[in-house]
Parts: structure tokens; C-alpha cells; sequence
């Protein structure tokens, strides 16, 4: 090997998907086609491989996801624990141990992940919901005997105030502290803007969101017409009702023009997408899709950039309200009135996050 092969740049990935970023500063389907759409083994494996080619490296499973069969479709090593992995199967008389923050829980879990991944460790375990009965002692300390055991690499997940009180615990008592934040987060579901964005900026964590497009439910007009008039409806997992809400449709109708100005390829992926990935740094949407389109669409999203005018302009279309706590001080953005009123300040920005390569 020469001197120039040797200090030569590796070449351009084929597309921004295999720009990676580095995850946290301190750190598919065949079971449920009726609530979120037909995906046999065949297709999945089509989508994972489209995904890797592209550079894709991030993965987000369950050990219920499917009824269990997500991870063995994958193979690859991303899980979470607390949810009943075993719920509907007959043969298994008692489900209590499989279920909730618990040590028992979690044991089980991730042995029987490692299993169907056929891996010997996992890189994000997630704590996938808070069970309100568990210690946040008990769960701290058996992740992180995980962690030293080299079965996890990070630990992430579960409300904003436990995760908190946690990474006190975590930090007094020299263990393995929570990194990144999952939760629902969408131009339509802005809740997470409230506690949780502040909650992980003061962490160092990142933020992995998930409901990003709202269900399927961000769409136009035209694509909500060829569902209903092909057969093929949308998702009903967390809505019996499939088609959009006046409110939706209102917001999908400025998304639509915001994608127009910008040559995104469509609105889910060139608005929904980018507007999270710029109003905070370390933030990791977790896209779902049946399709290899799909993925190309989202993939299409990398090269757009959202200006300042475009995201107040979606936001303005269903105002949001982060109480009065924040009306009354501020988000820490700028000084507050009591301090402009003493003199004038030049405020350090908060970190920004990255903005689209060229």
C-alpha cells in the first residue's frame, strides 16, 4: 500500500444515509398485518438490504415486536425489555414474569433476545415503558450489571422525570447512566418539546423519536383518495379510524407547500423528517415503512434543509402550548424579563444541530 493509499478518504458514501453521526454525547414484519400493514419475510429482507446498502446501521426492534418474529427476522443487535413478549402465547400459563422493569423481567429478556439475534451482545437496550412499581434502583443496577457483563453497550428510555432521579443514582453510585430518550414526537405531537427536549439537552442524550410521520396519518389528499379507493387504507394501531382528522389534513395541506418550496420528494419524509432532525442536535428518527420506496423517499429527505420561516410556518398550523411555567420564564433561548430589564446581555446559542452535508 502507497503513502496516498494509505491517507486516501474512503470514497462518498451512495447516499447520505452512510454519514453517520456519532449516536449520544455521552454515549419488520408478518404478525401484526392488520394493524400496521402486510410485510411477509421475503419483503423485510428486500427493505433490510436496501437499508444496509444505502449505509443504513440503525435499527429499532422489540423482543414483542411481531409476536417475537421481528428479531429473528433481523438478527441484528437492537432491543428493548419491559413489555410482555409472550402475550398470546397459550402455552405459557403464567406471563407475569416477562412483564415490567423488574430484574426477573429483564434477565429473561435480553437472554432470549440474544438468542433469536443470534448475537452475544446488544448496543441500545431500551427500557421500553416505565412500569410505575419497580425501584429505580433495582433497574439501574441490573442494566449495569449488563453492561459490565458485555451483554449492553447503552441503556436508554422511560419518562423525563425518572430518567432523571436515574442518572442521579447512576452518577452518585458509579453506574451506567441512561443515554438516549425514545418517545413520540411529531409536527402533530408536539408534547415531547415540553420536558423531554430540555430534559435530554441537560443529560447529554440523544433522542430517538418515534411517530414521526403520526401513524401514516401526514398525507395529502390525493394519497388519502388512491387508499380509499384501492382497499389499502392506512394503519389502525393506535386509531380505529384510519383516515385524517380535519386538523391533520389542515396541517398535511402546509406541509405540502413547504415541500413544494424546498423540492422535497414528498411531505412525510422532506418536512415531518427534517424539521426534528433541525430543532435539536443528536436526534435519531425512527422511520417505519413496507416498502423499498419508502426508504428511498426518507433517504431523499437527507438532502433537504428546512429554513427558519419554513418550520414556524408548519408549526403556526396547530399552535402548541408548553404551559405557563414556560410562557412566564422562557426556554432559557434568551434572557429572561428580569434580566433585560436590568441591562443588556448577549445570550451563548444552545448547541445546533447538524445541518444538511453538501
Amino acid at each position: 500500500m502507497s503513502a496516498a493509499e494509505l491517507w486516501a478518504q474512503p470514497p462518498l458514501p451512495p447516499t447520505k444515509l452512510g454519514r453517520h453521526r456519532q449516536l449520544s454525547p455521552t454515549a419488520v414484519w408478518d404478525k401484526w398485518t392488520g394493524l400496521l400493514g402486510a410485510m411477509d419475510k421475503e419483503a423485510s429482507f428486500k427493505l433490510l438490504d436496501a437499508f444496509y446498502e444505502a449505509g443504513g446501521n440503525f435499527i429499532d426492534t422489540a423482543n414483542n415486536y411481531q409476536d417475537e418474529t421481528s428479531e429473528e427476522f433481523l438478527g441484528i443487535r437492537y432491543q428493548m425489555y419491559t413489555s410482555n413478549s409472550k402475550r398470546g402465547r397459550k402455552d405459557i400459563k403464567q406471563h407475569t414474569r416477562y412483564v415490567g422493569n423488574n430484574m426477573k423481567s429483564l434477565a429473561l429478556s435480553v437472554e432470549e433476545s440474544l438468542k433469536k439475534l443470534r448475537t452475544t451482545y446488544i448496543d441500545i437496550l431500551y427500557l421500553h415503558w416505565w412500569d410505575y412499581t419497580t425501584s429505580i434502583e433495582e433497574v439501574m443496577n441490573g442494566l449495569h450489571a449488563l453492561v459490565m457483563a458485555g451483554k449492553a453497550l447503552y441503556i436508554s428510555d422511560t419518562p423525563a422525570w425518572i430518567v432523571s432521579s436515574a442518572n442521579r443514582y447512576a452518577r452518585m453510585s458509579g453506574r451506567t447512566l441512561f443515554v438516549v430518550y425514545q418517545g413520540a414526537w411529531s409536527v402533530l405531537e408536539r408534547e415531547f418539546e415540553r420536558d423531554i427536549i430540555p430534559m435530554a439537552r441537560s443529560e447529554g442524550m440523544a433522542l430517538a423519536p418515534w411517530g414521526v410521520l403520526a401513524a401514516g396519518k401526514i398525507r395529502t389528499d390525493e394519497e388519502e383518495l388512491k387508499r380509499r379507493q384501492t382497499g389499502e387504507k392506512g394503519r389502525t394501531m393506535s386509531s380505529f379510524e384510519w383516515e385524517r382528522t380535519e386538523e391533520q389534513r389542515k396541517v398535511a395541506k402546509v406541509l405540502e407547500e413547504v415541500a413544494a418550496d424546498v423540492g422535497a420528494p414528498n411531505i412525510q419524509a422532506g418536512d415531518c423528517y427534517r424539521i426534528l432532525m433541525q430543532k435539536s442536535p443528536y436526534v435519531f428518527p425512527i422511520l417505519g415503512g413496507r416498502k423499498v420506496e419508502h426508504l428511498h423517499g426518507n433517504i431523499q429527505a437527507l438532502d433537504v434543509a428546512l429554513s427558519d420561516e419554513h418550520i414556524q410556518k408548519i408549526e403556526a398550523a396547530v399552535p402548541f402550548l408548553k404551559g405557563n411555567l414556560y410562557a412566564a420564564l422562557g426556554d432559557g433561548s434568551d434572557y429572561d424579563f428580569f434580566h433585560r430589564n436590568a441591562g443588556h446581555f448577549d445570550k451563548w446559542p444552545t448547541q445546533p444541530a447538524i445541518r444538511p452535508a453538501h
